[in-house]
């Protein structure tokens, strides 16, 4: 089946990336989007709550997934995958539904039919500008967030192959809000495991001096100092690792996603400004 026309008249904006996807990768993700940006898609005034999944891969089972999920928190999400490869398209076309849509494009996000015209509540970039450099990411969060509804949020994330460890940056149209950091807490040796997962705007800053190398230090620190609570549980000795870190870093509060009922779930979310990049381009990371 082919892939139908783009949405857009113009070549759609941006590189063919390498597409790798497996089912229930995004599961950490999707559940913390849910929780936060639902109560968003419950008050939006328009029919239908758009949401985007940007970057799909080779196969949709995330967005089928997307759309399972934050259906969950408000029936009238719709969700648009967004694909740069014309084929990849073509191959998800048989399974698109009532509520999930298919197109070829890129960070200029087209929306098809009835969404067209409208802003998203949502676009996740889910393992897509770990590909690009860094120097281009500042770019592509104005031009994604450009695109956004006025409560709408950008999620720009990374994981391994089987959703086992996460790090996503939640970005506002105003600009980067927090980093998550989530895990399944079973497979966790100590918290900087999850520096491989960083997204591009910090991966390459895990390095003295720069402000997430000390948070992940510290949570290391925290970490071994909470090994008596490993006999109750990984969960637990996560809990007080995590509620150690609170007295020196900024953690965010449940209307951000944080809050212990987070942490239960091995997420922790840190304020952006905690982190953000010591550098000449740091402006550009924080939005101004």
């Amino acid at each position: 089946m082919p892939a139908r026309p783009s949405s857009s008249p113009r070549r759609p904006v941006g590189t063919v990336t390498r597409g790798t996807t497996n089912p229930n990768r995004l599961r950490r993700m999707d559940r913390w989007i849910a929780a936060v940006q639902g109560p968003v898609l419950r008050r939006s005034a328009d029919p239908v709550a758009v949401a985007v999944d940007l970057g799909y891969g080779a196969a949709p089972w995330t967005a089928v997934e997307l759309l399972r999920r934050l259906r969950a928190a408000e029936p009238r999400t719709e969700v648009v995958g967004v694909e740069i490869e014309p084929a990849r398209v073509a191959a998800a076309l048989p399974y698109e539904e009532d509520g999930l849509s298919f197109v070829h494009g890129g960070f200029e996000i087209p929306l098809p039919g009835p969404a067209d015209g409208r802003r998203p509540l949502l676009i996740r970039a889910a393992n897509v500008l770990r590909q690009y450099d860094e120097s281009e990411v500042a770019a592509v969060w104005t031009r994604l967030r450009a695109r956004l509804a006025p409560d709408g949020l950008l999620i720009d994330g990374t994981c391994d192959e089987i959703g086992r460890r996460h790090v996503w940056i939640a970005l506002g149209k105003e600009g980067p809000r927090t980093v998550t950091f989530a895990t399944r807490l079973g497979s966790l040796d100590r918290p900087s495991d999850l520096a491989e997962r960083l997204p591009k705007a910090l991966i390459h800053r895990n390095v003295p001096g720069e402000p997430v190398h000390a948070f992940l230090r510290d949570f290391d620190r925290a970490w071994a100092a909470a090994a008596p609570y490993a006999s109750l549980g990984a969960r637990q000795r996560w809990i007080r690792a995590v509620g150690s870190l609170a007295a020196d870093w900024p953690l965010a509060g449940p209307a951000a996603g944080g809050g212990r009922s987070r942490w239960r779930q091995g997420e922790v979310t840190v304020e952006w400004e905690a982190l953000a990049p010591n550098s000449d381009e740091t402006d550009a990371f924080r939005g101004t």
